[in-house]
């Protein structure tokens, strides 16, 4: 790990978040993506607001640490989350993935299932369960040989489940009653 990627995670921990990815581009673009750790009582999601604090802080430890970047760019890892570290399987046990493995196995390396860890005694590493339309099958694997992993989105498409919104024109202008549609 360099010392530019040390700051970053310490920075990024320090502050309270997860620390999911950097990417640094030949035009000078330093991109860290964060997430909320496991259990975070301020919510689930990565705000706006998250984004900012973390940069603001990135932007006077890289100064410090004598880090050249052109442009710094911090975002939540999106919906399609990718798992890196054993602990972000451990963390999303459960859930659905889209695995992509290294090598093939019997002429695949894509899947979509969900992620279970290994039962005991089954050895080290993780399981996915997927379909392969005739039957569940389970493929157990280790880390070593995911070239990625990411969660598969779940979109609510039925939209927000808040009070209705009043139009403007259910709403009465100041100084006018109304009575039946009428104006009096």
């Amino acid at each position: 790990m360099t010392s530019w990627q040390g700051a970053v995670e310490r920075t990024v921990t320090g502050l309270g978040y997860e620390l999911v990815d950097t990417e640094r581009t030949g035009g000078g673009l330093l991109r860290v993506y964060i997430d909320r750790v496991a259990g975070d009582p301020n919510g689930e999601f990565i705000v706006v607001e998250d984004c900012e604090k973390v940069t603001r802080q990135l932007q006077h430890v890289l100064e410090v640490e004598n880090c050249s970047y052109t442009r710094l760019e911090v975002s939540s890892p999106g919906l399609d989350r990718p798992l890196k570290k054993p602990a972000d399987f451990a963390r999303f046990a459960g859930e659905q993935i889209d695995l992509t493995l290294k090598l093939a196995f019997q002429g695949r390396k894509k899947y979509s299932g969900t992620l279970q860890a290994r039962p005991e005694g089954e050895g080290e590493g993780w399981r996915i369960v997927f379909n392969d339309g005739k039957t569940d099958q389970a493929l157990d694997f280790s880390l070593d040989e995911v070239r990625e992993a990411r969660l598969v989105p779940v979109v609510d498409f039925k939209g927000r489940r808040f009070a209705p919104v009043q139009s403007p024109a259910d709403t009465p202008v100041p100084g006018q009653e109304v009575d039946g549609g009428r104006e009096r």
